[in-house]
């Protein structure tokens, strides 16, 4: 079972996506339960989110260049920590995967999702979650509940930057690489009140 939360910063993600590993730990004492995050998990991964996400630098980053880079961290993370944790029957619990390019530099950035789904065919070949759980926040909600100490570039852009992440999380939703797999949760609310969305309309 390869189980992915998506979602703006600050929609809730990572302390939702930790809260259901410990709990499956419990559940499954005899299975590997491995929470991971893209771009990351490895150490090549987790040097490429540094470069990508909080180097300065004296010029901008292009596009392309920002989605060629997440694409190779997520095919080095997805061959050296995600497969071979799902090959010895474990489960693996991820903070973002392929569907943030798709947001983040198919939308955000302008590049478009069929632009995106072309660089990260390579990259994912074959390794789609079985449940992508998107938590869905108002973006005026969510940029003020965050803060990276290591530095996020992402959250210093502008309100309608984060707008169009949120509208290609919704035309993603629809795709039929992931319909199936989809489940968009409402993340107003308490961290309790979401967890139990979550478990509700998963059923995990």
């Amino acid at each position: 079972m390869y189980i992915v939360f998506e979602g703006l910063i600050g929609s809730g993600k990572t302390t939702q996506s930790k809260r259901l590993a410990a709990e499956l730990k419990q559940q499954f004492p005899d299975r590997s339960v491995l929470w991971t995050r893209e771009p990351g998990g490895s150490d090549i991964a987790e040097a490429i989110r540094l470069l990508a996400q909080a180097t300065p630098f004296g010029e901008n980053m292009e596009p392309v260049c920002e989605a060629y880079l997440f694409a190779a961290a997520r095919a080095q993370s997805l061959r050296s920590v995600v497969a071979p944790a799902l090959a010895n029957n474990g489960i693996v619990i991820s903070d973002r995967s392929f569907a943030s390019s798709v947001a983040w530099q198919g939308f955000g950035r302008g590049l478009g999702l069929e632009k995106i789904l072309e660089i990260n065919s390579a990259a994912i070949e074959g390794h789609l979650p079985d449940v992508i759980i998107e938590l869905d926040l108002d973006p005026a909600v969510a940029v003020q509940r965050t803060f990276d100490a290591k530095g996020d570039k992402f959250e210093s852009l502008p309100l309608d930057f984060h707008e169009r992440c949120r509208e290609g999380y919704r035309v993603l939703s629809t795709h039929p690489l992931v319909k199936d797999r989809w489940h968009t949760i409402d993340a107003t609310g308490t961290e309790d009140e979401v967890y139990q969305r979550i478990k509700q309309k998963t059923a995990l």
